[in-house]
């Protein structure tokens, strides 16, 4: 009988021939990540502890993103708090203003994550790098502590649900919508602790920013990871990357899953998540002429350069609605310079949107666009419980950039093709 991704990869780092689901492990891990609400905590526990040095420095990566470039005396501090434990144990892979980006599109934008790999971060979302077919997952701040000291962490062995995405979907469709889409049909908590592993023709076609997409979001399910199997277009994305020599995992096909959902996408219209959670899901003609007041194209999950792409497609030649704020930000530094490169930033501002930093920002409520009472934002983040991006008495509906730019010029919730084409 076969084996499925997550139980291979978990297998190799804690040196056993083969593990079922349930199968409690010692695994060796490959990157460790921390941010600057996660990594402070993290470092006073190190602290504690009483080693000499890090397992690694090479393998660990700290990144200021949240609240940065820093809002106040407070992440001054924790910001401060990072970048003097970087330089005491001389890690190589911290990044602060100038030189950072969104954790989760900086990590595999640098090559520090690669597929076959054990990769644990304190932050929810670093889940995100199962596009590229590592085992990756977030942890809590002591967790964090312990693998800086150990380079090991202990794992429960997660059973698997497999999404197969069967069709072709329409050009408008994009990693957002069918993550939406599956979030939706499974709740919030359909996936608890289960390995996600997406498959099938239309996440073979799909490129690696839509990849990156539905991996993050896996956690919004309730999945400890979110797995898609190495395929030619993962090993281009990596060619001239990757830091490290890795070898590409995939699953038997006999590998048995807890469960198999077969979804036919072909007619499926873009997706929006409705308040006050991400598995509130409709199809957007539901939600159509909803009413906004602001609208975020950016964050980890759609922070890329053909999110920005399709987003400037849509605001070429138009004017953002007079009563809507949109604010775009790259994820990273070299997104922000190649869609500088491209004309996107000047299609933007002529646009009258406001261009910011790459920074977490607005996705849970830092600053860079904080929600009044009573206002509601249409937003690329991953989050819209209440009180998300500001006052608890906003609200957040969640989509792809091409919805988001359409509504942002129409001023309220509308599908993509009512205001141009996309391709």
């Amino acid at each position: 009988m076969g084996h499925t991704m997550a139980e291979k990869i978990l297998a190799k780092a804690s040196g056993k021939k083969q593990l079922s689901p349930g199968d409690l492990v010692n695994a060796r891990i490959d990157m460790a990540l921390g941010n600057d609400i996660t990594a402070p905590v993290a470092i006073q526990e190190f602290n504690k502890i009483g080693v000499d040095t890090v397992f690694d420095r090479e393998r660990i990566a700290l990144i200021p993103d949240h609240f940065t470039p820093n809002k106040d005396i407070q992440t001054a501090q924790q910001v401060k708090i990072m970048r003097e434990f970087a330089r005491h144990f001389n890690i190589e892979h911290y990044y602060e203003v100038g030189r950072m980006g969104i954790e989760h599109a900086l990590l595999p934008e640098l090559g520090l994550v690669l597929p076959g790999e054990v990769v644990i971060g304190a932050d929810s979302h670093t889940c995100t790098y199962g596009a590229l077919g590592a085992f990756a997952t977030g942890v809590g701040s002591t967790d964090l502590a312990a693998v800086m000291a150990t380079g090991e962490l202990w794992f429960k062995v997660p059973p698997t649900i497999r999404i197969v995405f069967e069709g072709v979907k329409r050009p408008e469709v994009t990693g957002k919508d069918l993550i939406l889409y599956t979030i939706g049909q499974l709740g919030v908590d359909g996936a608890r602790y289960c390995a996600l592993e997406f498959t099938g023709p239309v996440i073979r076609r799909l490129d690696m920013d839509g990849r990156f997409t539905i991996a993050n979001m896996a956690i919004e399910a309730g999945g400890k990871v979110g797995l898609i199997a190495p395929d030619q277009v993962t090993l281009e994305y990596l060619q001239g990357r990757s830091k490290r020599p890795f070898t590409p995992v995939e699953s038997d096909e006999d590998a048995p899953v807890q469960q198999e959902y077969r979804w036919d996408v072909s007619t499926l219209e873009p997706q929006v998540a409705a308040p006050f959670s991400p598995a509130n899901v409709k199809p957007v003609s539901q939600l159509a002429g909803t009413p906004i007041d602001q609208v975020v194209i950016g964050s980890c999950t759609n922070g890329r350069i053909e999110d920005l792409r399709q987003a400037a497609a849509l605001l070429q030649g138009k004017r953002v609605h007079p009563r809507v704020r949109l604010i775009v930000i790259p994820a990273t530094q070299a997104i922000y310079l190649q869609a500088m490169r491209e004309g996107l930033l000047e299609i933007f501002v002529e646009a009258q949107a406001a261009v910011s930093t790459p920074t977490c920002g607005p996705c849970l409520g830092g600053h860079m666009g904080i929600l009044a009472e009573g206002e509601v934002s249409l937003a690329t983040t991953n989050r819209n419980f209440v009180g998300r991006m500001g006052h608890p008495k906003s609200s957040v509906y969640l989509s792809s950039p091409a919805v988001a730019a359409a509504s942002a010029v129409a001023g309220v919730i509308v599908h993509p093709g009512e205001v141009g084409e996309v391709k």
